[in-house]
């Protein structure tokens, strides 16, 4: 393994890099970042969490020309999400490099007042939407002619069908895209995708697979089988019994999630949704939410969650099963990042194993079935807890402990409290029963005196 240097990096980006841990490249930035340096223009495939977005940042904040005010590069990303993730990343590795690169983020659903008046900072590296960026343009308020590094992050989405025509109507906006360098990158390479790209002028193909194309072996693989209609409840008794930090909980469909969400909340969990039709105030929300810890589960279709990156995801769950091997390592690359623990737990109804198996077969992985004792609410069950799951159920049983220590101090002092309060209640009784006044001389009692 080579280290940055040797792949001609700047020595400011490479102190920045080791400042976050980052000694050596990965195999996807080693064969990515030279070819980038060189003018190469390329299309790369690697699996998620393999550092895609470091491979074409580096040589693009290396390659910007700071005195230069005007747009040098721009990276689109099929989502919000992913957008705003790829501008941190690069604001990041700018300030720590002390490099003065602007970045902005543009993307559709947010003020574009705003943006245009943002515009105003002369960014030097944008991302963003193509809808958005497009209408910036032909608006006059976005100028493309110093363009010369393009990146599309997950390419496959933005050159497939749905996002297609405005990936195209930006390339055609760029004034000089035949002198474009472009960067492609994703996990995986649809033949649809990659053969509109060859529209964009000779491509480098990089594919990654070696060890890094392989799931983590610290990420461990479990089904579950059970009917369709028992799918939503099985997850709540997975969520309570496995003692779930932050789990992801993917579903294929749209119109499955507000009945999901409303099962899953009626049972007590803390849940939310991540789906593409939510504005962007509420997947921001539900993002914040889900980062600080105050959601449990997140409910995600395929496309809003393809990307994220976050921190202490320790349970995948495959309420719906993925359509293809590469589906289901996307979703599974959400979990045991950075040597982390994880696990993806894949609900199956019996007509759904053999696609499984096929599954499994194609990933080189076992998938290993969840066990269980038989119990109606798999109470007895012994789940794969993670090193969080574990930690939290002991940090339960000590506030149990403190709790029912406090219960028992409380209960003596009420106690001795009420023997102190029946003392001075009998000093009371006593002392009314003495200055009680007389009473009146009966009829009686005058004749006798």
């Amino acid at each position: 393994m080579s280290d940055f240097k040797a792949l001609g990096m700047d020595e400011r980006l490479i102190a920045a890099l080791a400042a976050q841990g980052i000694d050596e490249p990965t195999d996807v930035q080693a064969a990515v970042v030279p070819a980038a340096l060189a003018g190469q223009s390329l299309i790369a495939t690697a699996p998620t969490g393999t550092g895609k977005t470091l491979a074409y940042l580096l040589p693009i904040l290396q390659q910007i020309k700071e005195e230069d005010r005007t747009v040098q590069a721009v990276v689109l990303a099929p989502t919000y999400e992913l957008a705003m993730q790829i501008a941190a990343v690069a604001r990041d590795m700018s300030q720590r490099a002390g490099l003065g690169i602007r970045v902005q983020g543009i993307i559709g659903g947010a003020n574009i007042a705003r943006q245009i008046t943002k515009l105003k900072e002369k960014p030097q590296l944008v991302v963003g939407s193509a809808g958005r960026i497009n209408e910036l343009v032909r608006k006059n308020k976005l100028r493309l002619p110093a363009v010369h590094y393009v990146v599309f992050d997950e390419f496959d989405r933005l050159l497939g069908d749905e996002l297609g025509a405005d990936t195209a109507a930006f390339v055609r906006l760029l004034p000089d895209r035949a002198a474009c360098q472009y960067l492609l990158v994703s996990a995986t390479a649809p033949h649809k995708a990659v053969e509109r790209a060859e529209s964009l002028g000779e491509l480098t193909r990089i594919e990654i697979k070696d060890e890094e194309s392989r799931l983590p072996e610290n990420l461990r693989h479990y089904y579950v089988v059970t009917d369709f209609r028992d799918k939503i409840g099985r997850v709540r008794r997975l969520a309570r019994r496995l003692h779930i930090q932050r789990g992801l909980v993917f579903i294929n469909r749209l119109y499955d999630a507000e009945k999901t969400l409303a099962h899953l909340r009626y049972d007590g969990l803390n849940v939310d949704t991540l789906l593409g039709s939510q504005g962007k105030q509420d997947r921001q929300s539900a993002l914040a939410a889900f980062r600080a810890g105050r959601t449990t589960l997140l409910l995600s279709t395929d496309l809003a969650a393809r990307g994220l990156d976050i921190a202490g995801i320790d349970y995948v769950i495959n309420l719906d099963l993925p359509d293809d091997a590469a589906q289901y390592q996307h979703r599974a690359g959400r979990t045991a990042r950075a040597g982390a623990d994880g696990a993806v737990i894949t609900l199956v109804a019996p007509p759904e194993q053999k696609k499984l198996a096929g599954i499994a077969q194609s990933l080189g992985i076992t998938i290993k079935k969840l066990r269980r004792e038989a119990s109606a609410d798999d109470s007895h069950q012994k789940a794969p807890e993670s090193k969080a799951a574990r930690a939290a159920k002991k940090a339960q049983r000590a506030a149990k402990s403190q709790r029912t220590h406090v219960a028992a101090q409380a209960r003596k002092a009420k106690a001795a409290s009420r023997h102190r309060n029946q003392g001075f209640q009998g000093l009371h009784a006593h002392s009314r029963k003495k200055q009680a006044p007389a009473k009146p001389a009966g009829k009686a009692d005058k004749q006798r005196h």
